[in-house]
């Protein structure tokens, strides 16, 4: 991330993208993941997930904390604190439920002027934003990106660590149906874990144990049938319903070999 920002003057390159990456050392998977790209482990059918996305939702309490510490970061357009709905100049001296950087659940308050300012975080699922401006919380980059019309910048709420998770592969034997899937969310926007596994399954077994090509062929398949196929109405699903308009990049690598089928 550091680099990335000091490239940003001498290349003129601005923006920024999120990270997931495995890396296998002596025996174990390290999953580090810092975005909303997710990694899941398919084993003898079971799903095992080895990351989670970070999104405005997933990280409210972090957020509101920085911005509770911090008040000048909001440029006095914001507000840390999280209401139902926005609240309109009429409703001041009533009450109304909100949450702050401590709470989980629900409380009321009683509304003052500074209530009225837009919320830190807006928006609910694949549609909350921070600052009416970002659906991803952590990633590298983004250094300029700054809330529109405004010299607010968004990057202070931005991390660029990620969340590790370990899995030991000598603890279990595996054979060469066990995948570590890795998505990115233009996969998991319209894809869930078991439709994942499906595909996985149904791929697999149609092709030899030891054929190397396998696996690629389900990495295809689910950028395929998330991609959708192009109608009248735009990109559709299998189902119908819209397919996903985002990037989609899928790897799928073996955790077994055909020397251990069983």
């Amino acid at each position: 991330d550091d680099q990335i920002e000091r490239e940003r003057a001498s290349q003129r390159l601005s923006g920024g993208c999120c990270a997931l990456a495995a890396v296998y050392l002596m025996g174990k998977f390290y999953v580090a993941n810092a975005g909303d790209s997710r990694a899941i482990i398919i084993r003898n059918g079971e799903i095992i997930p080895m990351s989670r996305e970070f999104t405005p939702e997933t990280e409210r309490q972090r957020l509101q904390f920085l911005a509770f510490l911090r008040p000048e970061l909001l440029g006095k357009e914001f507000t840390h604190l999280e209401f139902p709905r926005r609240i309109q100049p009429k409703e001041l001296g009533k009450k109304m439920l909100y949450r702050d950087q401590n709470m989980i659940g629900w409380a009321y308050k009683k509304i003052e002027e500074d209530d009225l300012k837009f919320p830190l975080i807006y928006g609910e699922g694949k549609k909350a934003r921070v600052m009416a401006t970002i659906g991803v919380t952590r990633g590298l980059g983004d250094h300029d990106l700054k809330v529109f019309s405004s010299n607010i910048h968004i990057k202070p709420f931005l991390s660029c660590f990620p969340e590790v998770r370990v899995y030991d592969l000598t603890q279990y034997e595996h054979c060469p149906d066990d995948v570590l899937v890795l998505g990115t969310d233009g996969l998991w926007d319209v894809t869930n874990d078991q439709e994942v596994a499906g595909v996985v399954m149904e791929v697999l077994t149609s092709y030899e144990p030891n054929d190397p090509c396998r696996y690629t062929m389900v990495a295809q398949e689910l950028v395929v049938r998330s991609r959708g196929v192009l109608k009248e109405r735009g990109w559709r699903l299998a189902n119908d319903k819209l397919g996903s308009g985002d990037d989609i990049s899928v790897f799928v690598i073996p955790l077994g070999g055909p020397g251990n089928y069983t």
